[in-house]
């Protein structure tokens, strides 16, 4: 999923240095949800991890 991230963060940037921002916006949305999407399934396993140990 962070994979995921980086690439809409790439396709962002290319996007607004060519002066797309409506498509620079809307990949930078969505590069954010999928990053704290990313955040929150890390944290939960990092818990659970511990909890098993």
């Amino acid at each position: 999923m962070l994979r995921w991230t980086v690439t809409f963060l790439i396709v962002a940037l290319i996007a607004a240095i060519f002066g797309f921002t409506g498509i620079a916006a809307g990949a930078a949305s969505i590069a954010k949800i999928l990053f704290f999407i990313f955040l929150v399934l890390f944290l939960l396993s990092l818990i659970g991890g511990r909890r098993s140990v």
